[in-house]
């Protein structure tokens, strides 16, 4: 009996020990690809850095990819996919849609990867360590990412319509979008910091110029002159986000938002009274803390329902499943 007693007991420990190895495995970490692609960081960052010297502005696209990606039903590379027969994807989404760009790039980067470790690293980790190396690149946070998403087979141009905060949001609706995902208030405060690079369309950024009263003047006249009032009139015009250093991470952001010289109407909702005021004023007089809260805000993100395990598959191909 007491033979038979330890030999129950052995085999519970290792059937406990094999279901701790196979969560461990399931579980993302920085050291993923270490030894089954170790150049892939630099293979990544060749690219990156190759695709922002041409374009400075493709260092926040690529950015924003990560981003539209994670907010619809987690980091699963979904984005990336072009539409089928059997389902409609996520590039023609409200949000997506004459917006989201940068594809190219990924597919650059993706077949660099591919040429040194073929079918091993998946679409969505190279968009979770492309944001990283671009943010770095344009004098941003550095820090390490965490790896082993894998590839959505199916994308939704409906949860993307549906999760991802259009540039109306008030901050209530800011708010409960960041939280649906697991974002607190800080968080989405930090990650909006992103918009210290890039640009928006006039479509986005209309009826701010033309119709808000917590906008500062001069800042209203100068973005009026190249986007018309008339809906359908210089549309797709662009302005910067930040309008003091469009193509450098850092803190002026903030400090456009507290001078009412927010861009988007999201974008100001972050200073006009309300309970992230606090928030933007920290971040105005502490870049520090900014970066920090940040690369936090990234790593949380990055975190958002990944496939890992024998979950989704590496795509060969980043536009379409294998």
């Amino acid at each position: 009996m007491a033979a038979f007693s330890s030999s129950k007991a052995i085999v519970v420990g290792l059937a406990l020990f094999v279901l701790f190895m196979g969560s461990s495995r399931a579980q993302l970490s920085i050291d993923f690809y270490s030894e089954s692609c170790p150049w892939l960081f630099p293979t990544v960052e060749s690219v990156v850095q190759s695709a922002i010297s041409k374009e400075a502005r493709m260092g926040a696209s690529l950015l924003r990819l990560f981003f539209h990606d994670c907010f619809v039903n987690g980091c699963d590379g979904s984005i990336l996919l072009d539409d089928t027969p059997s389902f409609t994807g996520e590039k023609r989404a409200a949000p997506n849609f004459n917006s989201v760009r940068g594809f190219d790039v990924v597919d650059k980067i993706k077949s660099a990867v591919e040429n040194i470790c073929p079918s091993v690293v998946s679409c969505a980790d190279i968009l979770a360590i492309t944001a990283r190396d671009s943010v770095y690149i344009l004098g941003g946070p550095v820090w390490d990412v965490k790896l082993g998403r894998r590839d959505a087979r199916t994308a939704s141009q409906a949860a993307a319509n549906n999760s991802i905060p259009p540039p109306t949001s008030n901050l209530n609706a800011l708010i409960s979008s960041f939280n649906a995902v697991g974002l607190s208030t800080k968080d989405m405060v930090a990650l909006s910091g992103s918009h210290t690079i890039g640009q928006a369309r006039c479509t986005n950024f209309r009826a701010r110029i033309y119709n808000e009263t917590n906008i500062d003047t001069s800042f209203a006249q100068m973005r009026k002159r190249n986007c018309p009032s008339a809906t359908g009139s210089g549309d797709n015009n662009l302005a910067p986000l930040d309008l003091q250093t469009p193509t450098t991470f850092d803190n002026n952001y903030y400090k456009n938002l507290v001078s009412r010289r927010g861009l988007l109407h999201s974008d100001q909702q972050l200073f006009n009274g309300g309970s992230t005021d606090s928030i933007v004023t920290t971040y105005n007089n502490n870049p520090s803390t900014f970066n920090s809260d940040f690369v936090t805000g990234m790593i949380k993100m990055g975190d958002i329902k990944p496939l890992t395990g024998s979950n989704g598959e590496i795509r060969k191909n980043c536009r379409r499943v294998n």
